[in-house]
């Protein structure tokens, strides 16, 4: 009797799993299909890129501005068009089990948030001029041994700390960037098996899908190459395709200097 509930214990349990993997499956194999409409005309748009940055696939929409890619439940989706705002949308529920969801872009022009002018009433007066224009609180600071100085102030604290940490060590700022994130740095591999990703990075010159796709900032990706001795030139010319190209030769670089310690 024993050794009965054991064998219904174990095959209950074989059978959960075979379960759970196979809804793990079908999740995985789920498709969404929607439209992607202008938003200021309500015009159906051709040929936008839409991208699951979780899944790292890509599709663009067809003449009558539908859409259809792999995507699960909370998956962010990535929307790209010359002339038109960027956007990301969260998967729900409800937009892969209806079909007509539509998804609105909004021009450039029109998303340009208001700029505020503000005016400063001067006297003439000098010294009294003097006290009321606005300060800049930025300095410069230099080390000793570089003729290279850095600009501190408003600027993002973390970029200081891997810019200082590059000089204690060079090989500082890719474990940091790298080993801190390695989730986003093994979606370089993926993202060069996506042609419709592919081509829109080499389209693009921005950046903005790099730091969606890989999750991290503008000024890391500049520290990454320029910490890789790639030429300024390059870093601000290249497009989007060969920085991720030279990211990734620069991660493979780095992979292997790490084992050899």
């Amino acid at each position: 009797m024993k050794n009965n509930l054991i064998y219904l214990f174990i095959f209950a349990f074989v059978t959960l799993g075979f379960s759970q993997e196979n809804e793990e499956e079908n999740q995985k194999n789920e498709f969404l299909k929607a439209i992607v409409i202008n938003a200021q005309d309500g015009s159906l748009m051709e040929s936008v890129h839409v991208v699951n940055l979780n899944q790292v696939v890509g599709t663009i929409t067809n003449e009558k501005g539908e859409f259809n890619i792999r995507a699960t439940a909370n998956d962010t989706l990535y929307f790209s068009y010359l002339g038109f705002k960027s956007q990301k949308v969260r998967v729900t529920n409800d937009m892969l089990k209806f079909k007509d969801t539509k998804i609105t872009l909004t021009e450039l022009a029109y998303a340009l948030e208001e700029v505020i002018v503000t005016s400063y009433d001067l006297t003439g007066y000098l010294e009294i001029d003097v006290k009321n224009l606005p300060l800049n609180d930025s300095y410069q600071y230099s080390i000793s041994g570089l003729n290279t100085s850095y600009e501190a102030g408003k600027k993002n604290p973390s970029a200081v700390t891997k810019v200082l940490g590059a000089i204690l060590n060079p090989a500082d700022l890719l474990r940091n960037l790298f080993g801190k994130k390695p989730n986003q740095m093994r979606k370089l591999r993926k993202v060069k098996e996506d042609d419709a990703i592919k081509d829109l990075l080499a389209s693009k010159f921005d950046r903005e899908t790099l730091m969606e796709l890989l999750q991290i900032e503008k000024v890391d990706i500049e520290d990454i190459l320029n910490n890789c001795n790639y030429s300024k030139s390059f870093i601000a010319t290249a497009n989007d395709l060969q920085i991720l190209d030279a990211i990734s030769g620069c991660y493979e670089d780095y992979k292997v200097l790490n084992r050899k310690k």
